[in-house]
Formats: C-alpha cells, sequence, structure tokens
C-alpha cells in the first residue's frame, strides 16, 4: 500500500512537470515574440521584494526537510508540529507577497489584458494556487491526525507532503529566475 501511495505522488508530479514546462514555455515564447518585454513589463517588478519571498520559501523547504527529520528519525511528534507550523506560516508570507506584488502590478497598469500580464498572472497564479493547495495539505497534517499521530514507522503521508512542497518549491526558483533574472 505505501509503494503504491508514494508511486502515485510521483506520477502525479510528473504530471505537474508538465503542466508546470507547459506554463514555463509560454513565458519564455512571450518574452521571445515581444522585444520590448524589458521596457513594458520588468520595470514594474520589485526584483528585491520577490527575492525576500523567494527566500522566504525555499526556507520553508528547510522546515519540510526538519518535519520529515523529527518523526522519522526521533518520533518527535512535537518537534513535527512546530515545523509544520513554520511551513503554514512562511507560506502565508510567500502568499501574501505574492498578493503584494500584484496590487503593484495592478496600480502601474498592469492587468490580465496586458501583453505580459497575462501568462505572468497565470503562472504565478496557477504556482500560488499551489502553494495554497500546500498550506492546506500542511493543516491538514498539523490538525487532521490527532487521533492516529505520525510515528517513525508510519509518516508517508508527510513524506509524500515533503515531495510537494520541494517540487513547488522548485518550480518557484526556476519561474524566478525566468521571470525575474533573466
Amino acid at each position: 500500500q505505501q509503494e503504491n501511495t508514494k508511486l502515485g505522488m510521483w506520477v502525479f508530479l510528473g504530471g505537474e512537470v508538465v503542466f508546470f514546462i507547459s506554463l514555463i514555455l509560454l513565458i519564455v515564447f512571450t518574452r521571445l515574440t515581444h522585444a520590448d518585454y524589458d521596457a513594458q513589463f520588468r520595470e514594474h517588478l520589485s526584483i528585491p521584494i520577490i527575492a525576500l519571498n523567494t527566500f522566504v520559501l525555499v526556507t520553508s523547504s528547510y522546515f519540510v526537510v526538519r518535519a520529515l527529520e523529527a518523526i522519522s528519525y526521533k518520533g518527535d511528534q512535537k518537534g513535527l508540529r512546530n515545523n509544520m507550523l513554520m511551513i503554514i506560516v512562511l507560506g502565508l508570507i510567500f502568499l501574501g507577497g505574492q498578493a503584494f506584488e500584484w496590487s503593484e502590478l495592478f496600480a502601474a497598469g498592469v492587468d490580465l489584458g496586458n501583453t505580459y500580464g497575462s501568462p505572468f498572472f497565470t503562472v504565478t497564479g496557477l504556482h500560488g494556487t499551489h502553494v495554497f493547495v500546500g498550506i492546506l495539505w500542511a493543516v491538514y497534517l498539523l490538525f487532521g491526525h490527532r487521533r492516529m499521530p505520525f510515528t517513525k514507522e508510519n509518516h508517508l503521508g508527510i513524506e509524500n507532503f515533503g515531495l510537494y512542497w520541494h517540487f513547488v518549491d522548485i518550480v518557484w526558483i526556476i519561474l524566478f529566475t525566468i521571470i525575474y533574472l533573466i
């Protein structure tokens, strides 16, 4: 049963890879076919704020590792809870940073009708949705398993969550690089 669950997670993530590759190609195609990208769009991006936001998301992955380590090696319920709580808080901070950036872009006149706004908001919005789903999953893992807590022997739910969260983190690092740095 556990092998099937883990395999299912890997298959799901494989589908997500294809999904996000298509979205990344959308961004790349838009940039390649519109030479005025830098002048019309990049000037409105707040790279220092989003770099800090990226650091927040990367840091949350550290707490995923700590959560899995706490339960799988030590059977430490308190360590698991504390680390899951940190993941939730950092995920919410990340989404808050994204909301701030979006509000700044809307104020600057970048919207879904804009050549760059449409793919940007689509890609970052879908990524943000994945972060939100991850936060909900973390809340469920934190509060939904009180009757049957995770143990050293039974922590597959945390492992699968970790795979998902690290995937979302890696996708963001790629998006950050392509959208903001290149």
